[in-house]
Formats: structure tokens, C-alpha cells, sequence
């Protein structure tokens, strides 16, 4: 009852030239794709028609099973079956993909294909599109050759489809996963922990002080010394290594005291004292077992 369904529904379409269509992919060779679209008629799709992309193989990129968009060339090729283009598809479908990828900050992945001035090339959605070489990594690229035939995640930075101008960015998506991994470190750091680590900077209002693991923190200009000074720069320079307690992570920064790390210090002192005290004054500390007995009420 449900194929009779399908067949009714697909009898009662109509196809025009210049339609966009979606279907499965039944046949793959090296002169085409043949696509299920659920109609009397297959499509056919040829090599040519399949990409633009120089580096695109057709029995290596497309599997049976893929869904493919075209646009229809021809209603009959001659043989009984619907001439598609996937290139085509670009042009009256491509552009609005790519424009709702830039919107959405989704990211997407691309094979580079080549290498230009000032970059490389790589195809989104059948469009060809330029990643300039300030955009490939964090760092600078030597040899943009090393990238030809990789993989990348980007952003879309740059849609004018009345330009024909598709600019994509992979140092973003590396950008965002760096800053993610930060994240990630610092919410591990516990606060009371006291660390260690050097002074990289001394401004006005505080130093930062570099704890390792790429990682640095905050000692506000309140939170450096407990005697009152007007700048941090009185008692702290550069490359200075100093004793910290971490008191907080939040907004994804660590908050830094070197006066809590000194309060603490004083507290053991006192207690250490007092200790000292309860067992100097008028008899001797004993260290047999006896002695360390003596004390206990059974």
C-alpha cells in the first residue's frame, strides 16, 4: 500500500527543466552518477556536470547511498532518464548555503584543491572558495603547499554571490578551539590551591603572573601586599616568582592573591608557636613511648 502511495504521488509530478531535485545515489562509474528521485524516470548526472573541484574524483567522493541536489538540464537525455547537473545546483542553490553557513557561524569542513596567490582553494557546496593564507593556521604558513589535499574545518567569513566570492576561514575554528581548551584548563584550577609561578607584567591596577601550562592570573593591586601601596610596581617586578592562592575562576579568569598566601603563612606561625609553648615552659618534651602516653586519660 505505501509503494502504491509513492507511485500514485510521483505520477502526479511534474518536472521542469531547471527544477532542483533530490535524490539517492544507485550507480556510481567513472562516466556518472545514476539517483533514485523517487519518480519513473532516473536521473543521470555526468562526470562533468558532477563538480567543478580539480582534485574531485568521482569513484572516490560519491557512494552509493549519498543524496545528492541537481538541477535539471534535460526532462530526457534520450534514454528514458533525467539529465541533472550538480554544477548548476551551485548557482541556484549553492550561494544560499554558504550564506546561511556565514550566518549561523556553522562550521563546515573542505578539501583544499590547489594552491593561489596568497592562499588556497577549496570548494563549499560546489562554489569555489579562497582561504587566504593569514587564514589557514594559527601560526604563520611557510609552504602552502603542505595543505593541498587536506582536510579542514572552517568558517565562512565572506559570501558576494554577485562577485562570485566565497571567502573561508580555518584560523577562526582553530582560534575557538584554543579558547575552548583554555577554558577548559582553567575551570580545573581549584580554588585555595596555592601556586607558583612569575610575574609577566606589572600595570596599574594589578600583575599578571604566568602559572605554567599556558595559563596566567590576576593578583589585584588589593591582593599583593598586606601592607596598603598605591601601585604594584613598589614591590613587584618582571620576571619576579612569586607565591599565589588562586580565589576564583570565574568568567573563565583566574583571580590571583599573594596576600592570602602571607595571611596563611602567619596563621601556622601562631599555631606552631602556641604548640611550642604548651610543651617548653615547665617540662621537658619526651620522645619514648611513655612519654607520648602520658598524656592520654583511659
Amino acid at each position: 500500500m505505501e509503494d502504491y502511495s509513492k507511485e500514485l504521488e510521483a505520477s502526479f509530478r511534474v518536472i521542469k527543466e531547471g527544477d532542483v531535485l533530490s535524490g539517492s545515489v544507485i550507480d556510481v562509474n567513472e562516466e556518472g552518477v545514476t539517483l533514485d528521485l523517487n519518480y519513473y524516470a532516473s536521473g543521470v548526472i555526468k562526470a562533468a556536470d558532477m563538480s567543478k573541484d580539480p582534485s574531485f574524483s568521482i569513484l572516490q567522493d560519491v557512494h552509493v547511498g549519498d543524496v545528492i541536489e541537481a538541477v535539471v538540464v534535460k526532462k530526457d537525455d534520450g534514454a528514458g532518464n533525467i539529465q541533472l547537473s550538480k554544477v548548476e545546483a551551485a548557482d541556484v542553490i549553492g550561494w544560499d548555503k554558504v550564506q546561511k553557513y556565514m550566518d549561523d557561524k556553522t562550521v563546515v569542513t573542505v578539501k583544499v584543491s590547489e594552491t593561489v596567490n596568497k592562499g588556497v582553494v577549496a570548494f563549499l557546496e560546489g562554489i569555489r572558495g579562497f582561504i587566504p593564507a593569514s587564514h589557514l593556521s594559527l601560526s604563520y604558513v611557510e609552504d602552502l603547499s603542505t595543505f593541498v589535499g587536506r582536510e579542514l574545518e572552517v568558517h565562512v567569513i565572506t559570501v558576494e554571490k554577485g562577485k562570485k566570492k566565497l571567502v573561508l576561514s580555518a584560523k577562526e575554528v582553530l582560534r575557538e578551539k584554543e579558547k575552548e581548551n583554555l577554558n577548559h584548563r582553567i575551570a580545573m584550577v581549584a580554588p585555595g590551591s596555592v601556586l607558583e609561578g612569575k610575574v609577566e607584567s606589572v600595570m596599574p591596577y594589578g600583575a599578571f603572573v604566568d602559572l605554567g601550562e599556558g595559563l596566567s592570573g590576576l593578583v589585584h593591586v588589593s591582593q599583593i601586599s598586606q601592607k596598603r601601596i598605591k601601585t604594584p610596581s613598589e614591590v613587584l617586578s618582571v620576571g619576579d616568582t612569586v607565591k599565589v592562592k588562586v580565589l576564583n575562576t570565574n568568567n573563565n579568569k583566574i583571580s590571583l592573591s599573594m596576600k592570602a598566601v602571607a595571611e596563611s603563612a602567619e596563621t601556622e606561625d601562631v599555631v606552631d608557636e602556641k604548640t611550642a609553648a604548651k610543651y617548653s615552659s615547665r617540662e621537658s618534651i619526651g620522645t619514648s613511648l611513655g612519654d607520648l602516653l602520658k598524656g592520654i586519660k583511659l
